[in-house]
């Protein structure tokens, strides 16, 4: 994530982009660019059996022993673990969870994961079949409601979100004042917040902690935050090419839209390729939603505190921020591109076994198989290339995938492609800097917070979030006056002086 923005490069790229798109003409049909799912039609993933009981603990401390109930989905109640105690001064047993493996703090039935199975469904619907046959708006509001749209409520919904797709002028002008290197998700991250002020009719410690109770100002913010992502995430992307802000177009669609705002230069009569655009709308349903992910799990958190909305999901990006989570894609060109070419890729392979070597965009938190999305990101690939130019990096991606999958090393650990494998070299193809992936990443995943968001509002369980703690430190000390206490083996503000501060001191006057 890290770099300097290369503004000639950037330009040359969307130059070629926009070539392109004058190159294919109009095009009355959009090329069908994902084969029908085999999932779909699958029934090795049965719905689970019924698994509530009563689990029996016997702690060998004390003799006693406890039973709890566990529920039908397989969930034993945390807190009734603080009954398994040793004695007075005991407070009760407690899990030690780092990183929150096998830990739920919420019921959920927006998405399923199956990872050992390679299994993603919104809803119920496999992936697979949504980004075969559905748009992006489709998908958001199946998020958020819980079942596909009708025509009329499609029609609704895609006018609705249109008409909130303009920001205010006062957002635009802190973009524009930003620092000329400030980095696109740290521009995100500070507008999302910044709308908070923006927008105090939806802020719960202005008008009251049951401000939310009302669906119709749920549904107001939902139509904001989907209509204006992308008019932002393209403010700050054109402020790094030194161009102003384009108006969004309420005549295009949701994908259309967020391309004719990077590509038109307020040319109002520009429409962006068809098939590029989808080629968007379904990269933005495979990262619309995926279950309690870093991000959507501080989404969640932060809205526990009943703070607004905006803050909440400006929390929710800046944990995307982070490069183990929205950034991952960008290793894998990096790693590509230091392979170079696919005779060097032997010698990577066993670098990766002997530890030398990083291996990016193999391997999941969660799928101990094919991610699913990897598997319609590859057939994706071609038809952006087929427009924009082939990148002579999938060369090195396909042998390197087809090398690791045939190595029992990676087999047997159960390293698959992921999400971020192909979906790099996509976005380059498509003219973006590998600054910008995670805000492409960040757009279409408001839909997955929002959904989460309006979810733990009718959630009668749901509570502030606040985790416990396995306290380590010192159990008690004696309080020692200034004056007799003696430096520790650790000093603090070891700070360099700057450059800039050697400069002023130097001199006279000072």
């Amino acid at each position: 994530m890290e770099g300097d923005f290369d503004a000639t490069t950037m330009a040359r790229g969307r130059l070629a982009v926009l070539a392109a798109h004058l190159a294919g003409g109009e095009c009355d049909a959009v090329t069908v660019v994902v084969e029908a799912s085999p999932v779909s039609a699958q029934d090795f993933s049965r719905p689970p059996i019924d698994l509530d009981g009563k689990l029996l603990v016997a702690d060998k401390r004390t003799g006693k022993q406890y039973e709890f109930g566990i529920s039908e989905e397989g969930a034993v109640n945390a807190s009734d673990l603080k009954k398994i105690t040793t004695g007075e001064h005991d407070k009760g047993l407690k899990l030690y969870d780092p990183g929150y493996l096998n830990t739920a703090p919420v019921r959920s039935n927006i998405c399923y994961i199956d990872g050992d199975e390679g299994i993603l469904r919104y809803r119920g619907y496999p992936i697979e079949e949504l980004a075969e046959r559905s748009t992006f708006l489709e998908v958001a509001y199946l998020l958020m409601y819980g079942n596909l749209p009708s025509q009329g409520q499609l029609s609704d919904w895609e006018f609705t979100i249109s008409q909130h797709s303009a920001v205010p002028q006062g957002l635009l002008d802190i973009i524009k004042v930003m620092p000329h290197d400030a980095h696109p998700m740290g521009v995100l991250v500070s507008a999302m917040s910044a709308l908070s002020v923006f927008h105090p009719d939806a802020n719960p410690a202005l008008r009251g902690q049951d401000l939310y109770k009302l669906e119709s100002l749920r549904d107001k913010q939902i139509a904001r935050i989907l209509g204006k992502a992308p008019t932002i995430a393209a403010a700050a992307y054109l402020r790094l090419a030194g161009r102003p802000p384009v108006l969004p177009s309420s005549n295009l669609s949701y994908s259309e839209n967020f391309l004719y705002m990077f590509d038109s230069f307020g040319n109002r009569s520009y429409k962006p390729n068809p098939r590029l655009a989808r080629v968007i709308d379904i990269l933005f349903i495979l990262h619309a939603e995926h279950e309690m992910n870093c991000s959507t799990a501080a989404a969640r958190h932060l809205a526990s505190s009943g703070v607004d909305v905006y803050t909440a999901l400006a929390g929710a990006v800046g944990a995307l921020y982070g490069p183990l989570h929205g950034g991952a894609n960008e290793a894998v060109l990096k790693m590509l591109s230091e392979i170079k070419t696919v005779d060097n890729i032997p010698d990577f392979i066993e670098g990766v076994k002997t530890r030398k070597r990083k291996l990016s965009g193999f391997g999941h938190r969660v799928y101990k198989n094919y991610d699913p999305r990897a598997k319609v990101i590859r057939k994706l690939a071609d038809e952006v290339f087929s427009i924009v130019g082939r990148d002579p990096l999938i060369e090195v991606a396909v042998a390197l995938e087809k090398a690791a999958l045939s190595d029992e090393y990676f087999v047997k650990r159960k390293l698959y492609p992921n999400v971020d494998f192909y979906s790099g070299l996509i976005y380059r193809a498509m003219g973006f800097p590998p600054e910008f992936f995670p805000v492409l990443f960040a757009v279409p995943r408001m839909a997955g917070y929002l959904a989460h968001w309006r979810e733990s509002l009718e959630d009668p369980d749901t509570k502030i979030l606040r985790p416990q703690q396995v306290y380590t430190g010192v159990w008690l000390r004696d309080y020692q006056p200034l004056d007799e206490r003696v430096d520790s083996a650790k000093r603090h503000l070891q700070v360099p002086v700057s450059n800039a501060t050697r400069r002023r001191l130097a001199g006279s006057g000072v």
